[in-house]
Formats: structure tokens, sequence, C-alpha cells
């Protein structure tokens, strides 16, 4: 049986966060005097409500909860936050103002908010804005909105709920392995809780520390709040039509490389290294950091995607000085900024990529369906995952060779236990199974092969590449109403690693035996 009341309970506690989180965007909009403070009031008031609601119903709720109970919770939590997320664009008429009887523009603009909203809970980073440069006069509130959006869903709404209220969700391990990215998950503290405030004031930490450096380097306040949700989010949403560009400041373009380079880390090893034991002597301090370090360099993924971000950059920027004529800073800055970009999924442009030769968007495309380290804020297959790949694959040409060997698959040394190399290789197949069935879908609906397939992996892997930059006639606010909720579904299959969605639609997850 379902556990309805505890799920009813949940939703409630998550509805009350999500209008915290509102009325932060309402002092917003009353201290920039913007046009959009009576949405927010509105929104706020409604999703309050809702959430009070949602709590009455499930008031005496028991806190069992089996794994059933946790899929549906996740998945209904980001479905839920991003209906009650898109009431400010709605109200606000940023997507156009409701009509009386025209029900195919309503539909449009509804279309449009809740997409806005997925993209940025998911940090895909897809915008239904062409020009988000003209809403910074009179909407700073909704501005405010879609960053933090993105910065609330780059660690995992359940997951921020863990750390807050880890009360309020029964058997929370249940619940996060249902959000965690990644096929094994880090080395947990006992109580969840704990360790879930740890990941999120390193989280605070890097987002703060990279506002304050991009406000060195010379970014309004306004804009150095919002740009540092979205790079330690690695989301990509922005409030310029080019985004970092806008600023043609290299400082700022090297401060989002560390940022995003950091933010695609797993933040259980970062959390490592920043923390500190209580010592009796230097020496043993010195002793202790040295461990730590060694631990992190040592760790497989880590090295994969340090070393895969340092070959990709060198080879894009030799090609850029050879074909594209760009001086060795610039090629370098230029190519490591959008390797860097691409694997952690941000999706973020700081050059005139269409320009480039060819093979560097193959390149890149790799990149963004690689991605970074599970653990991290970013999405795509992940880089522990390519790497049990590639160990799979040389395991069996070595079995060719020698049919009787044992050849375990091992990941820091550990041997990966039979099922999870099984599904591993299960997630693999569905993956590409989703690329191409949609990029067919993308193709059918008259979208050219290229963007069919950069749309595809772009929405499952939650980068969100601004298509205006790789072809000027298609933009995310142009696509068939029916392909924008494709790659909502899309963004939110990605999100949450496909299977954990999946499974509600299968028969034997509804038997009751």
């Amino acid at each position: 049986m379902l556990n309805k009341k505890l799920i009813s309970k949940i939703l409630g506690t998550l509805l009350l966060l999500e209008a915290v989180f509102m009325f932060l965007c309402v002092a917003t909009a009353i201290f920039y005097q913007s046009v959009d403070t009576l949405p927010f009031i509105l929104s706020f008031a409604i999703t309050l409500a809702a959430g009070f609601c949602f709590l009455r119903i499930g008031n005496d709720a028991t806190t069992t909860m089996n794994r059933r109970d946790a899929f549906i919770v996740v998945t209904l939590t980001w479905i839920t936050f991003s209906i009650f997320g898109s009431l400010p664009y709605l109200f606000g008429g940023f997507f156009g103002s409701f009509e009386l009887f025209d029900f195919s523009g309503q539909l449009a603009i509804t279309t449009n908010a809740f997409f806005e909203t997925m993209s940025g809970f998911t940090t895909t980073g897809a915008s239904m804005l062409d020009d988000v440069e003209s809403q910074l006069e009179s909407h700073h509130a909704m501005l405010a909105w879609r960053s933090l959006s993105q910065w609330i869903g780059g660690l995992g709404i359940v997951f921020f709920t863990i750390a807050i209220i880890p009360s309020m969700v029964g058997n929370s391990m249940k619940v996060f392995s249902a959000e965690a990215t990644g096929p094994i998950r880090s080395k947990m503290h006992p109580r969840l809780s704990a360790t879930a405030m740890r990941i999120w004031w390193v989280y605070i930490v890097l987002t703060v520390a990279c506002g304050l450096c991009y406000s060195v380097a010379g970014m309004d306040g306004f804009s150095a709040i919002n740009y540092a949700m979205t790079t330690t989010a690695t989301g990509g949403f922005s409030i310029h039509n080019d985004s970092l560009a806008h600023f043609n400041n290299a400082s700022i373009e090297y401060i989002a490389i560390i940022f995003q380079f950091l933010s695609g880390i797993n933040f259980s090893m970062l959390f490592m290294i920043v923390t500190m034991r209580k010592l009796n002597s230097w020496k043993e301090f010195k002793r202790s950091e040295r461990s730590k370090w060694r631990e992190f360099l040592r760790n497989e993924e880590t090295r994969f995607f340090i070393t895969f971000v340092v070959m990709c950059s060198l080879m894009i920027m030799l090609i850029l000085i050879t074909s594209n004529g760009y001086g060795l800073e610039r090629a370098f800055r230029k190519a490591t900024f959008q390797v860097v970009s691409f694997m952690t999924t941000t999706g973020i442009i700081c050059d005139n990529v269409g320009a480039w030769p060819r093979v560097t968007w193959m390149v890149l495309c790799v990149l963004m369906f690689v991605g970074a380290c599970s653990g991290s804020t970013t999405g795509g297959f992940k880089s522990s995952r390519a790497l049990m790949i590639l160990k799979v694959i040389r395991n069996e040409f070595v079995r060719m060779m020698h049919p009787r060997a044992v050849l375990p698959v091992k990941l820091n040394g550990k041997t990966m236990p039979s099922a999870i190399v099984h599904t591993l290789l299960a997630f693999f197949a569905i993956y590409i199974i989703f690329c191409l069935g949609t990029t067919a879908l993308m193709m059918a609906a008259g979208i050219d092969v290229t963007n069919s397939v950069i749309i595809s992996l772009s929405c499952i892997s939650n980068v969100g590449l601004p298509l205006n930059e790789l072809g000027p006639d298609l933009t995310w606010s142009s696509l068939p109403l029916w392909i924008k909720w494709v790659c909502t579904l899309l963004m939110l299959l990605g999100r949450l690693e496909i299977f954990n969605v999946l499974i509600l639609f299968t028969p034997p997850f509804w038997d009751e035996n």
C-alpha cells in the first residue's frame, strides 16, 4: 500500500519551502520596484495555501516509507515544484498575457512557462526567452527566480529537504537513492541529514565565493548573484542575451571556468578536502592534509574528469590556433571555457562556436554526453559510468584472447558487483535509445538532423545549449508545441536518470506483492 498521507506531508513541506523562496523574490521585486511584485505575492499565497492543504491531508502520517513511495515522492516533487514554480511566469505575463477564449494562446503560454520552470529546476538552462535583456528593466524578480530555481535544483530538491527538515522525509536514504545521480553512492554519514547539511554548506560557500569573485572582476551586484547561482548549479541561465560574453572580460571567464570545474567534482570529495579534524600538532595536520589530497587525486573518476578536460582543451586550443587564427591565450581561454562548460553540462557559450571547425562540435557533443562526476550538480551520463564502460570494453578484448580469465570491473580498487555492471549497461542502452528515439521525433517535426541530435542530447543531458549560437534560424521558443513537451519530459528523465521515472509506468511497480 502506498503511504499517501506521508507523500502528501512531504509534498506540503516542499511547497512551503518553495513559498519561502518565492517570498525572497517578493522582497527582490519590492527592492527594485519592479512590476512583478503582485505576481509573486499571488504565487507565494497560492503555493503557501497548497502547502498547508497537503500538510493537513498528511497530518497524522506515519514515517514508514518503502522504495515505491520514495520513487513516487521524488518524481511528484519535481513535477509539483515545476507546476507551482511556473505561476510567477503566468501571473506576470512573462511569456504573454492570457486572452479570453484564446485556448491555443493560453496553451502556448502555459507550455512556455512550464518548460522554463522545468529547465530551471533540472539545471538544463534551455530558455523560451529569445531576448532576456528586455526584461532587465522591469522584471528583476522574475530573472532572480530563474536563477534561484537552478540553484535549488542543483543538488536536488528532496536532498535540500533532507538537509533542512530530515524528520519530514521518512527513511530518507531510500529517497536519496531515488534522486541521487551516478551508478554508486558516495559513503554517507550514518545520519544522512548530517551529510546533506555538510554538502549544502560546501555548495553555499562555493556560490558565495563565486559571487564575490564576479563582483571583484567587475560585475554589478545583481548580475554577480545571478551568475554565481547558475554557475555553481551548472545550469547556464543568464540575464544577458550573450551570457558571460556580454562583459567581454577575461577575468570573469577564468572565474567561471574555475567554479564550473569545482562544481563538476563530487561534492563529497570536495567536503573531504575542505574539512579538518581536530589535530594535536602541526605535523599531524600536514600529514592529514597530504592524505586527503592523495585520496582525492587517486579517485579514478576525478582523474578521468581532469584528464578528459585537459586533453580536450588542448585539442580544441590547437585547432583554434591553426584553423581560426586565435592567439595562444585567447585559444586557451575559449577552448578551456567551452570544454568545462559542456562537460559540466552548464551550456554557457562565450564565443562564436558556430564558426569553429565542425570537428570541435563533435568533441563538445561527446563532452556533453559524458558529463562530469557523480554526486555533483552536473547532468549527463557521468564520468564514473563512462569510465566503467571503457573498462568493460577493455575486459572484453582481453577475454577474447583469454576466455577463462576472471576479469572483474574495478573502480578505485573495489570490485563492482555484477548487479551494478548490469544496471550500467542497461542504463547506457536506454540512454542511447532515448537519444535516438527523440532525434527521430525531432526530424519528424521538420527539424534538421544536426539540430535534432543537439536538442535531444542537450535535454537528456541537462545542458540547454542556446540553439541560435549554432544555427540562426532556430531557437527553443520556435520549436513546435508538442516538441517542447517532449523536451520537458526529457529534462525530467535526464535529471532523475530515466529509470527512476520510467519505473512508475511498469506493471510490477504497482503490484502489491
